[in-house]
């Protein structure tokens, strides 16, 4: 009986989400994002299997592909590059707000798994519009950007628009 290979990542993968489960769920996102921006910077992330190109168009843009990324896993941009070499189709980063405010209180990230699922209640905590657009700059993907923005969380409701239009102003050029 000859043995079979088993893939690397069908290895890995049990093992870095029994590490993960250990830790609280927050401290795990950002372990977990930190941990792909650096496999990603030593060149880790480009032995992975190519995505097989299924190219949409949509919006007048041409995605490579029809799985994106949603926003809210990197509010801050600062894992661009990382989870563009995951062969996403397109990445939506943020929510970003006008100025940095810290979220709800902790905890506010629940995992359910018994379901597979999360229950988010982070709020927008963010490092302001300002940070987003620098990681921006800094980044080197070229393909699908969206930038999901809100207001801050003491803004009145009644100026809520100028939270948004501020947003808007300083994403506009940077996302697609």
């Amino acid at each position: 009986m000859r043995a079979s290979l088993v893939p690397a990542s069908d290895m890995l993968y049990p093992l870095a989400r029994n590490f993960l489960f250990r830790l609280p769920p927050e401290a795990s996102h950002h372990l977990a994002l930190k941990g792909i921006s650096l496999a990603e910077s030593l060149g880790f992330l480009a032995l992975l299997p190519a995505v097989p190109a299924r190219p949409v168009q949509a919006m007048g843009l041409s995605f490579p592909n029809p799985v994106g990324l949603a926003a809210g896993l990197d509010k801050n941009g600062d894992h661009i590059d990382g989870l563009a070499a995951l062969g996403f189709g397109f990445l939506e980063i943020g929510t970003v707000t006008p100025r940095p405010q810290p979220g709800n209180p902790k905890p506010r990230l629940f995992r359910l798994p018994e379901a597979a699922a999360i229950i988010n209640r982070m709020g927008f905590n963010n490092l302001g519009v300002d940070h987003l657009v620098r990681q921006v700059e800094r980044c080197r993907y070229r393909g699908i950007l969206g930038i999901n923005i809100g207001k801050n969380f003491d803004t009145p409701i009644e100026k809520a628009a100028d939270d948004y239009l501020a947003c808007l102003d300083r994403v506009y050029a940077h996302a697609s």
